[in-house]
């Protein structure tokens, strides 16, 4: 049966749960690398979310750095993605813009200028291992030149922390680890990892598909 986001998303109603922990490092880490990260002349930066549920890891956020991030929420679900254009409003981020289209699809990006960062948080616990390894690979080309990576991953349910492999990727495909959080008392995930190789200029075909 497929999963029902919209009522996925009521994990955060609890502010202890393990969502609205993670969503707490998600924020802190996206603080962080929106000070550091690389910058247009100006100090504009650009972010993109994909899979951005309702925005609410990114919003807030971006709401503190006084207009100076341009951000692409994408995000499948028409309902979520109505409630992130409405927080957007809210918090008056005119340089927002939500697009309801499928993350996974490379066509999606087409016409997208590199992000200084990029989330990537909700999708490697929902896609497999093949697919996984496409994204990371395929995420240089969706980056500036030392862009960053927010992602998440949960530990998986067997004696192997799956999140190990997902920073092996990174590390494979010319990534430098910034942080890894991993709450001994949560199965959550925190990476952000720095791209420390090149670029790259080509997108195309499908990166992943939600199991």
């Amino acid at each position: 049966m497929d999963t029902d986001w919209v009522e996925w998303h009521r994990g955060y109603d609890s502010p202890t749960s393990p969502l609205s922990r993670r969503l707490e490092v998600v924020r802190r880490d996206l603080r962080r690398a929106l000070g550091t990260s690389p910058s247009e002349p100006g100090g504009t930066r650009r972010l993109v979310s994909i899979c951005a549920g309702d925005g609410r890891d990114a919003l807030p956020v971006i709401a503190e750095h006084d207009r100076r991030v341009r951000a692409l929420l994408v995000e499948l679900d028409p309902v979520l993605a109505r409630r992130a254009r409405e927080t957007a409003d809210d918090l008056g981020l005119p340089a927002v813009e939500v697009r309801v289209a499928d993350a996974g699809d490379a066509a999606t990006y087409v016409g997208v200028r590199p992000a200084h960062v990029l989330l990537a948080c909700g999708v490697f616990g929902n896609i497999d291992a093949g697919d996984v390894r496409r994204t990371v690979a395929a995420l240089p080309a969706l980056l500036a030149p030392g862009g960053i990576v927010i992602w998440t991953r949960a530990r998986g349910d067997g004696d192997t922390d799956l999140s190990l492999r997902v920073r092996a990727l990174f590390a494979e495909h010319g990534f430098t680890e910034l942080s890894f959080t991993s709450p001994d008392d949560a199965r959550f995930r925190v990476g952000m990892h720095r791209l420390a190789g090149p670029v790259r200029h080509s997108l195309t075909g499908r990166l992943f598909t939600f199991r």
